[in-house]
């Protein structure tokens, strides 16, 4: 018989209260992150009438933070893999706490840069932890919708978030959008610090110090009980790290997951990027709603996407990741390039935005499920975060490209069928991942040889 071990007991039990509290809070965090990289978003219109800055200078101030998440997910990704899911947060929240009151006190544009690249390196590594963590702590039965509900606190943060700035930047300049993330975020860690252990999984494979006490204290933690002695080692660990990514069985899944992604966020982020600027500064789309209307406008998009992502877990648990996230791409490619049409009144872009961010976050929920199932336990968090830091290169150029393109007087149809066509990339080079059947149903993106 089999020693027991902890991947084992958590795979297999029901879901403890305790779990589902812990998955609560990789919701919240995950919220967070999502309001935290949509902040300069909020205070996109009041940042460029500040400084005078263009449509292609607005564009690269909005573009910081994801340049700053891209190098945070490699880095602080494998950090999680090596030293522990629970460091790995806390110093992200710490980052962006740092980085959300700084940009609060910028003076000009460059500065605002700098502490808006310091909270991208925060939140890129956050993301890459959250999903390993949340991957790690439910069971199997129950891991597509844990999952879902992780990815869908993103637009959710975004959404709530946006919805209280509003109100604050009718009575306060742009800064109150920091200053209301770095402190929503400071909140944060002592909840997560007495809610969330360190995952079982990670323990019983990287054996620090005590690792048994360590372990059971996890197990009861989230109510299971104890093993009486760690499972035997393997005869040759494995090594975290960049380099076994592309190892023989995983370089391919690798890079077509990593490009797909990154070509999926340039129509995604081109939407949660651009959108309260298109609607409220006549450069853009000769659109004359105010601040507070786009800053509105964005967060209920935001909802959507929520329902979206929400939604996508049933359809996944359903269908399957490959069949749904293929139905996501394409309909974002469409309803992407249907934004360029324009709407006759702001509650009809509302309901345009909504639905847009509806289907292009659903397929994002969908790329997360298949980072946090290509790889082994000593790799999903180095995976998920090589992944996000290639994804970030899509992200970065969605504000920056789309950005020059106004600038150089590109009308709003076109952009949007130009920015669209990343989700149309990303549905060819997703068709590339290899798939099984799950039970003889539902298509699981796992592929074979893992």
């Amino acid at each position: 018989m089999d020693q027991p071990n902890a991947t084992a007991v958590i795979d297999a039990s029901p879901m403890s209260r305790r779990q589902w509290l812990a998955v609560a809070i990789m919701v919240l965090l995950n919220a967070l992150d999502g309001f935290d990289v949509l902040s300069s978003a909020f205070a996109g219109p009041g940042i460029k009438a500040e400084w005078h800055l263009g449509p292609d200078g607005l564009g690269l101030v909005l573009s910081m933070e994801l340049i700053g998440m891209g190098v945070g997910s490699v880095l602080l990704g494998g950090v999680a893999d090596r030293l522990g899911r629970r460091p790995a947060i806390l110093a992200c929240l710490a980052l962006m706490v740092v980085g959300m009151f700084g940009a609060g006190t910028a003076t000009s544009a460059p500065v605002l840069s700098a502490w808006r690249v310091l909270t991208g390196l925060g939140i890129g590594g956050m993301l890459a932890a959250v999903n390993a963590l949340t991957h790690e702590l439910s069971n199997v039965a129950r891991r597509s919708i844990a999952m879902a509900l992780m990815v869908i606190g993103y637009p959710l943060g975004a959404f709530l978030g946006g919805l209280i700035v509003s109100v604050l930047l009718a009575h306060h300049g742009w800064r109150v959008v920091f200053q209301f993330g770095g402190t929503m975020t400071l909140v944060m860690i002592p909840l997560f610090v007495l809610l969330v252990p360190e995952p079982p999984a990670w323990l019983e494979r990287a054996r620090p110090r005590d690792a048994l006490v360590r372990l059971n204290r996890s197990l009861c933690a989230l109510g299971h009980a104890p093993l009486a002695s760690l499972p035997p080692a393997p005869a040759i660990a494995p090594r975290p790290g960049i380099a076994a990514l592309f190892a023989p069985q995983h370089r391919r899944v690798t890079l077509l997951v990593a490009f797909s992604y990154a070509a999926h966020a340039l129509a995604f982020y081109f939407i949660l990027k651009m959108a309260p600027a298109i609607l409220s500064d006549p450069q853009f789309a000769g659109l004359h709603y105010t601040r507070a209307e786009g800053a509105r406008a964005l967060a209920i998009a935001n909802l959507g996407g929520a329902i979206g992502g929400g939604t996508f877990g049933w359809l996944m648990y359903r269908f399957g990741t490959r069949r749904a996230t293929l139905a996501a791409l394409a309909l974002s490619f469409v309803m992407v390039s249907s934004f360029g049409l324009g709407q006759p009144t702001l509650t009809a872009w509302i309901v345009a935005i909504a639905m847009i961010a509806c289907v292009t976050n659903a397929a994002i929920v969908g790329f997360y499920a298949v980072f946090a199932s290509l790889y082994p336990p000593e790799l999903k968090a180095t995976g998920t975060g090589f992944a996000l830091t290639i994804g970030r290169i899509g992200a970065a150029l969605a504000p920056i490209a789309s950005g020059a393109l106004f600038a150089r007087h590109v009308p709003l149809a076109l952009v949007a069928v130009i920015m669209a066509s990343g989700s149309l990339i990303a549905l060819v080079l997703f068709i590339g991942l290899p798939a099984r059947r799950t039970n003889g149903h539902a298509v699981d993106m796992v592929p074979a040889d893992l």
